[in-house]
């Protein structure tokens, strides 16, 4: 355990004097593996990582939602999916945050980014609702907390790459993450609702909409749909697997970027390259992530998490609900890819031993990074809405995304209390 925890000290601290996650975590896991095995072999399972990582076909499908993603951005198909949401709840006290939550709902089915999700409805959304006079909190703060579905409405990056790492089933992931997702929408919509009860002038009603203006919004909504449906329904239905099922997301969503004419050459080589830096960025943090994995695991410290438990008859629920406790002190100071790859080697061998469902367990982690993208003082999605709105202080944030992190807190208790939440759908359809 001593070599563990001083590994992870020591990248905590190369992390705290900004060298970038992933030198700080394959830096250590090559440094550690040199301490206990010998440089050659350290070696060698650096050389083997980076190999298996490069040609592994099950990490295509990273680059093919990214690329599926940029393109729907690209399409703005956002501005369709707020409008619909704007025809039927905009008339109700707070109906436009509303309104902004279900569309980040939408917007990320066809994304899988939060922080995407969360930049684009900032300018889709925020101007509207400073028209009709939402206070600057409840309008950063349901962008903010809406942003961050992204991440658990399928299809999610993080839950690939958790998948990945963990050998669990990616189809069940997406799957598990549904009925959550929903979860999730009531209960920040219950928090709008809590927020302009307290303060009806923070988010005045706006005009009701009529039945004709309802049912053009959302024939308007017929490509997001219809990518959502291909693309799940296909994973789901065993058409296709969740590789195969990003390349036709990828394509489909290209081909409705062009069939709106919004697709030209300078405007395509730009979606290309924002993919692949952002793919690269993420292939460097997971080779640096299973480098330090490979140094974790050959130390005691899951082994010596196991025996602690068995020894003290520990609940496996009060064992999750330490983790939960931990990823959310982690996630106020930490972004969500870097903590979910550092902590998965050191806790999935725990909770596997406990018995816990690993598809659960999942989501219960991209849960709580959900609470730690809108945690301070590091919360991503907050700083990502501050970067577009300088207007909007630090500060007023911070206020407008508290309610929304008790609702949060909220969903999480009751999903680790429920597992079944979870775990129903993926029975149902026998992934």
């Amino acid at each position: 355990m001593t070599e563990a925890l001083t590994g992870l000290f020591a990248m905590l601290l190369l992390s705290f004097m900004r060298v970038p996650i992933a030198l700080s975590m394959g830096l250590v896991g090559f440094a550690g593996l040199w301490w206990m095995k010998g440089v050659n072999p350290s070696m060698a399972s650096v050389t083997t990582v980076v190999y298996e990582s490069g040609f592994q076909y099950t990490l295509s499908v990273v680059p093919l939602f990214i690329l599926m993603g940029n393109f729907v951005t690209r399409a703005g198909m956002s501005q369709e999916l707020y409008r619909a949401a704007f025809t039927f709840v905009g008339h109700l006290r707070g109906g436009l945050a509303m309104a902004t939550v279900l569309a980040c709902a939408g917007f990320g089915a066809i994304c899988g980014s939060s922080i995407a999700t969360a930049a684009t409805m900032t300018k889709v959304a925020y101007p509207s609702m400073r028209e009709h006079g939402y206070s600057d909190e409840l309008a950063a703060g349901s962008i903010a907390a809406g942003g961050t579905l992204g991440i658990l409405i399928p299809p999610s990056t993080i839950m690939v790459i958790y998948g990945l790492m963990t050998q669990t089933n990616i189809g069940k992931l997406f799957a598990a993450g549904i009925l959550p997702g929903l979860v999730a929408v009531l209960l920040l919509c219950a928090a709008v609702q809590y927020i302009t009860w307290r303060d009806p002038k923070a988010g005045p009603a706006a005009e009701r909409s009529t039945w004709a203006e309802r049912l053009g919004a959302v024939r308007e909504i017929w490509a997001v749909a219809a990518l959502f449906v291909i693309v799940m329904g296909g994973i789901y239905g065993g058409v296709f697997t969740a590789t195969e099922g990003a390349g036709i997301g990828a394509f489909g969503a290209f081909c409705f970027a062009l069939a709106r004419g919004v697709l030209t050459w300078k405007t395509l080589l730009l979606v290309l390259t924002d993919s692949a830096r952002t793919t690269g960025m993420l292939f460097m943090i997971l080779v640096g992530a299973l480098v330090f994995a490979n140094f974790v695991n050959y130390t005691t410290l899951p082994d010596d998490l196991k025996n602690f438990v068995n020894r003290y008859e520990v609940h496996p629920m009060m064992v999750m609900a330490a983790i939960c406790v931990i990823y959310v002190l982690l996630g106020t100071a930490m972004e969500e890819l870097s903590m979910i790859l550092l902590t998965v080697p050191v806790f999935f061998p725990l909770v596997t031993h406990l018995g816990i469902d690993p598809v659960y367990f999942g989501i219960i982690i991209v849960v709580v990074v959900e609470i730690g993208l809108i945690s301070p003082p590091v919360g991503m999605n907050m700083f990502v809405v501050r970067s577009l709105l300088p207007n909007v202080s630090t500060t007023t944030i911070f206020r407008g995304v508290t309610p929304f992190v008790v609702a949060d807190v909220v969903r999480l208790s009751i999903l680790v209390a429920f597992p079944a939440i979870s775990l129903w759908l993926p029975t149902m359809l026998k992934l």
